[in-house]
């Protein structure tokens, strides 16, 4: 039997009678074997991480709606007939929302709620938002939160989404899977992972108790929802773009995406809203 050292012996001598070329081969090869872990080791280090939390800075979202895609299928926007006017718009008296009913992607019950919705608007019933009843947004309507920052905390393990608004938060548990029975909640469950410069995020078990945009788009439990978060630009921009699909609320899966804007010694302030604030009854007079 042929002990280590044999071995050894053996293919010091083989190499040594070898050409050149194929001694060249082999050390190549070693070379590229040696590297392997450093190479691993550098594609996961922390420095690779794209900071999303622009060194502690808030991000400040640039618009009233989800900006619609390029192509393809689109999130609920206005009716044509009705503009869309919010606060700060610019752009005349500010208006009701008054969802576009004929958006293919709207199953024949989300349109009908929709209607309901609309005709109330039309009849200058204000609806109220998960905002100004101080509920979750839920997602992907915590996208639309605008009137306060949003920061992000990263660390190896977890990415923590904190908005001022109502001190509402998300965790994104990084590559791990989903958990094989998830419970419904306001934020669902996230899981995610980086792809280069990207944060991918995935969603599932949300409560369909929250709407999904501000027109208030039902959806069922079934919603999933995936985020792809990253800087642009000067990198002062964040973006994010995401696919929806709920089979029992929509036809087909949409995309949509936000930019938020890189706002600058915007510590987190308190923020106080109590669940349904705007609708409690209210003393006309002081007690004392």
């Amino acid at each position: 039997m042929l002990q280590p050292g044999n071995i050894r012996m053996r293919f010091q001598w083989t190499y040594a009678i070898l050409p050149a070329s194929a001694r060249a081969a082999i050390n190549l090869a070693a070379a590229i074997i040696a590297f392997f872990p450093t190479f691993v080791a550098a594609a996961t280090s922390p420095d690779t991480i794209p900071d999303l939390s622009a060194g502690g800075a808030g991000w400040q979202n640039t618009h009233n709606d989800f900006i619609l895609p390029s192509s393809g299928p689109g999130p609920v926007t206005w009716d044509p007939a009705h503009p869309f006017v919010g606060n700060g718009g610019g752009r005349g008296p500010v208006t009701l929302r008054v969802a576009d009913l004929t958006n293919p992607i709207l199953m024949p019950w989300v349109r009908d709620v929709l209607k309901k919705y609309n005709d109330d608007a039309l009849a200058g019933k204000e609806q109220r938002s998960p905002t100004s009843l101080c509920r979750a947004n839920g997602v992907p309507g915590m996208i639309l939160l605008r009137n306060e920052p949003l920061y992000i905390a990263q660390t190896a393990t977890e990415v923590t989404f904190l908005y001022q608004s109502d001190h509402q938060f998300r965790h994104i548990y990084l590559n791990v899977p989903h958990s094989e029975k998830v419970k419904s909640s306001w934020y669902g469950e996230s899981v995610g992972h980086y792809e280069g410069d990207t944060l991918v995020i995935d969603t599932i078990g949300l409560t369909p108790k929250a709407p999904v945009d501000y027109y208030l788009t039902p959806h069922t439990d079934q919603l999933h929802v995936i985020e792809r978060y990253r800087r642009i630009g000067d990198g002062k921009t964040l973006e994010v773009t995401f696919t929806v699909e709920d089979p029992g609320a929509f036809t087909m899966p949409w995309t949509a995406s936000q930019r938020y804007r890189e706002v600058d010694n915007a510590p987190m302030q308190e923020y106080v809203c109590a669940e349904g604030e705007p609708l409690a009854p209210r003393a006309t007079r002081s007690d004392f």
